[in-house]
């Protein structure tokens, strides 16, 4: 299911608790030890070109990606964002905690009403206890797949980064370019019940590279210098798909993931889920070699339907690109698509630095367990309606066998007018009806259609959620991100989650902390939390 894959509605639980340039960036007074620090977003149509099509593109202010918004931590963000488009749209600082400040989240609806045309929204949110690589993107519809841009969170003045100091520091943003209109896409899908007709190519900082027909002259490509360190700070803005990624004949050192330092570790191939963030060092090679280097990503998946199964590449060049017009131009080796094995071990490879200076909180006793079974059922067709899922059904994302149906009142209207009976506190904690998760599928494929169900949960409360991945028509990865929060891995595996052995196992010394992590393919992850943020507000396992 993907971060956006076969999908009905998306699923989604309510937690309640008791290179490019911004114009302009103005920074005013201090204030707490941080600086406020001032953007506009303008969101406004433009041709836009890829593949040799042509199309009007929705943009904030012109680009693809978006302007890169640079902050340090404890700095206060004024964001001014002014809707010139036909589409209603409301922008998501993904990873960024919003202590008390959870009406700048962004979801449209939830946190605040959705920016209509021709009005204005300012998002006004202080930086707390975080630095590092995060993102932003439209939270509207499938609105992100253009409307997206790096969120850089710089340490504070006079404090360094726990590794090497990098020469340079150069944002990678994966994403996706669909020749049609996203909106259209998943209209269509919606309605038909079919999995969304998938991308016509990934792309490196907004360009497909030169493996896709007539893209040779949208080729993103890095220039470096030998014998130095770079700070990679990769972003995977897709809409659907888990990605590889790679650099012919160099290794990077991973030092950071979601905005959280990590114990450093050498791999050859990046595994980066939709929604993550991972920042790795590359050390390039001295003397500067007589060759250039393709860097690409494809995608990882198991699922059923069809996948988006091309590469995007860009190309990492030294020296003066004259004297490489006649030079070797070396490509990696990537994992097979279905490569669940290298997955597994990449994922394992992450544990949380645990130091003096960057401690870890996770909770060491649990006062409220969730058991979520997370995958694919099926609605069935409407009357005087064909449908396109299986067998004449439509596809439908489910947890617990509930699947989000969209209230007609929305919660933040309810709130505001006082109206009752909008949602539900009765989502069930665990399966009503357990099976063998991740064995022989049932013959019964229906969800039940839920308005909005949530779980209450008592302020401060330490909060273990197991997400179960379940084979009902067929097993894949699920990625998950909790807004408001960072949350700690402390294990995962392949079957079914055995609750009364895994849990010995799991890693509470130095588990790794996270905002988004992919629900294993066939198998379960296990997460802890401190519900210490009132107000802030809901997990995504799949967006539409």
């Amino acid at each position: 299911m993907r971060f956006s894959g076969f999908l009905s509605p998306a699923v989604t639980v309510i937690l309640f608790v008791g290179c490019f340039v911004a114009v302009p960036e103005v920074v005013t007074a201090k204030h707490g030890g941080g600086v406020t620090r001032h953007y506009k977003f303008s969101i406004r149509m433009k041709n836009i070109t890829r593949l040799c099509r042509s199309k009007s593109t929705v943009t904030v202010n012109g680009k693809l990606p978006g302007p890169r918004v640079v902050a340090r931590e404890g700095d206060r963000l004024v964001v001014k964002v002014v809707n010139h488009v036909p589409n209603n749209i409301s922008i998501h600082w993904h990873g960024i905690k919003q202590l008390r400040s959870g009406w700048a989240d962004g979801p449209a609806y939830i946190t605040q009403c959705p920016i209509q045309t021709g009005q204005s929204y300012v998002y006004n949110f202080t930086i707390t206890g975080q630095r590092g690589t995060l993102f932003w993107h439209a939270h509207f519809s499938w609105m992100r797949a253009t409307v997206y841009g790096p969120l850089i969170i710089l340490p504070r003045r006079n404090e360094s980064y726990p590794f090497i100091k990098p020469y340079k520091e150069v944002p990678i943003l994966f994403g996706e370019w669909f020749n049609a209109d996203p909106e259209a896409v998943i209209n269509q899908s919606l309605q038909t019940g079919a999995g969304p007709n998938v991308s016509d190519a990934y792309t490196l900082n907004g360009l497909p590279g030169p493996l896709y027909n007539c893209s040779g002259k949208d080729t993103y490509k890095l220039k470096v210098k030998p014998g130095k360190t770079y700070l990679l700070r990769l972003i995977n803005a897709a809409l659907n798909d888990e990605l590889f990624f790679s650099i012919a004949n160099h290794s990077v050192t991973v030092v950071e993931a979601d905005a959280t330092y990590v114990k450093p570790f050498v791999t050859d191939t990046v595994v980066i889920a939709p929604g993550q963030t991972t920042n790795v060092l590359l050390k390039t090679k001295s003397p500067a070699p007589d060759a250039a280097f393709y860097m690409l990503a494809r995608p990882y998946f198991t699922g059923m339907g069809t996948i988006d199964n091309t590469t995007v590449a860009g190309i990492l060049e030294y020296g003066n690109p004259k004297n490489l017009e006649n030079a070797p131009l070396f490509k990696p080796s990537l994992p097979a698509i279905n490569a669940t094995n290298v997955v597994a071990k990449f994922s394992n490879m992450f544990k949380s630095l645990a130091t003096n200076k960057f401690p870890i909180n996770v909770p060491q006793k649990v006062d409220k367990r969730f058991f979520f079974a997370v995958g694919l059922g099926t609605n069935p067709c409407p009357k005087n309606q064909t449908c396109q899922g299986p067998n004449g059904t439509k596809f439908a994302a489910s947890m617990n066998n509930i699947s989000f149906a969209l209230p007609t009142t929305a919660l933040l209207q309810s709130y505001f007018f006082s109206k009752n009976g909008v949602f539900t506190a009765d989502f069930p904690d665990s399966p009503l009806h357990p099976f063998n998760y991740t064995g022989t599928p049932p013959n019964n494929t229906h969800v039940i259609n839920g308005t909005t169900k949530v779980e209450v949960l008592p302020f401060n409360a330490s909060v273990e959620v197991i997400m179960q991945d379940t084979s009902i028509l067929g097993a894949e990865s699920h990625p998950l991100h909790l807004h408001g929060y960072n949350f700690y891995v402390v294990g995962q595996g392949f079957g079914n989650f055995d609750p009364k052995n895994d849990p010995s196992k799991f890693n509470l010394v130095d588990p790794v902390e996270r905002n988004t992590i992919g629900v294993p393919s066939g198998g379960w992850v296990a997460i802890r939390f401190q519900a210490d943020n009132p107000g802030n507000d809901s997990y995504h396992i799949v967006h539409t």
